[in-house]
């Protein structure tokens, strides 16, 4: 069914949202494409880059991503209280950050931000104001990425015309367990598809940001206890590797700490969670979890017989909300709706409701 997004999108409250977006013809255009032999893997990092950027001028919490061949998983949450709490000096530095405007001189073409443009800004108190709504606004935080890679990746190949196939798809996530599923989801999409074995081989995700981010603050610790003395050379490179590291995960919003999206889970029970989801789906064993990670989902008061089938299914189970039955059935009544997709399994996976989405 088709329904216009700013019925599904709260602009003025913290939501979270699940969002695809898909390259034309789902071509290979961030990935090895067999068909013609080209290789645009290091496009992904392009997105990366791009999300870890925009994460810092819009409010928006990014909790985890997925960068795929032909596609884009970003669950995110909005944070509109926080962007009302900005000054407007702040709200216009944010938004040049990202549309630096562009300056020519004797000496070339630059693009940086200057006083007189945040001046200029300032003088503007209804263009302000629209611009406080644009750095809350989903649909303008995917603008701001779709575009500056369409923009790229066309550049470099030479070519015009459209790089995704739409704007982007979205679906919001009512409570704790929607967020849960939905991000082990994301996270597993190369080991789902066979195109990693491990979490630790899945580059370009939240839970591989996390997983580096940790070990190099274990390797952090580590240094400063290293008997044997290290060349400055050696310790420079290490030092830097570590830095990249800790930098991958600033990108996430943590679990641990803050605005956290789960009320009692930390980053370590959801690697936990999440290796042993990734390890049963690659040993193709329905219905089978660990009993270790059990009373992690039971928790949430989640089916854990049923939970692989709903990690492995995810996309196809659910439609534009994902959330207890009692959520779903509220939303449908919001939306206009008699029924949504996803009632049956929710009923099935999601027991009883689970807390609401943390603020």
């Amino acid at each position: 069914m088709t329904i216009a997004r700013r019925k599904l999108v709260y602009e003025s409250e913290v939501g979270v949202y699940h969002v695809v977006v898909r390259c034309v013809r789902r071509a290979f255009l961030c990935g090895a494409d067999a068909y013609s032999g080209a290789n645009y893997d290091h496009r992904k990092e392009w997105i990366r880059g791009r999300l870890a950027h925009l994460s810092e001028a819009f409010a928006m919490d990014v909790l985890t991503y997925s960068v795929m061949s032909n596609h884009l998983h970003v669950v995110l949450r909005t944070r509109p209280d926080v962007v009302r709490g900005w000054g407007t000096e702040e709200v216009a530095r944010r938004w040049l950050s990202v549309y630096t405007p562009k300056h020519e001189s004797p000496d070339g073409v630059r693009y940086e931000v200057t006083e007189g443009d945040v001046e200029r800004e300032l003088a503007n108190p209804l263009r302000l104001s629209e611009l406080r709504s644009r750095l809350g606004s989903l649909s303008w935080f995917m603008k701001a990425l779709n575009e500056h890679i369409s923009r790229r990746a066309n550049k470099e190949d030479g070519v015009k015309g459209r790089f995704w196939e739409s704007r982007f798809k979205c679906q919001r996530l009512e409570d704790e367990g929607a967020i849960l599923a939905c991000m082990c989801y994301v996270d597993l999409n190369p080991v789902r598809s066979r195109l990693a074995e491990s979490l630790e081989d899945s580059e370009f995700t939240g839970a591989y940001d996390r997983i580096m981010a940790r070990k190099a603050a274990e390797r952090a610790g580590a240094l400063e206890c290293v008997v044997a003395p290290l060349s400055p050379e050696q310790l420079w490179g290490e030092k830097r590797e570590i830095e990249r590291a800790l930098d991958r995960g600033k990108l996430l919003c943590s679990l641990d700490e803050g605005r956290r999206p789960f009320a009692y889970y930390g980053t370590m029970d959801y690697l936990r969670l999440l290796d042993a989801t990734g390890r049963a789906l690659r040993l193709e064993k329905p219905g089978r979890i660990g009993d270790e990670v059990r009373p992690l989902l039971e928790s949430l008061d989640l089916d854990a017989d049923e939970w692989l089938e709903t990690v492995r299914k995810y996309g196809k189970r659910f439609g534009l909300v994902a959330g207890t039955v009692e959520h779903m059935r509220e939303a449908a009544q919001c939306l206009g709706q008699r029924w949504l997709k996803g009632c049956r399994c929710a009923a099935v996976v999601f027991r009883r409701p689970p807390a609401s989405v943390p603020a």
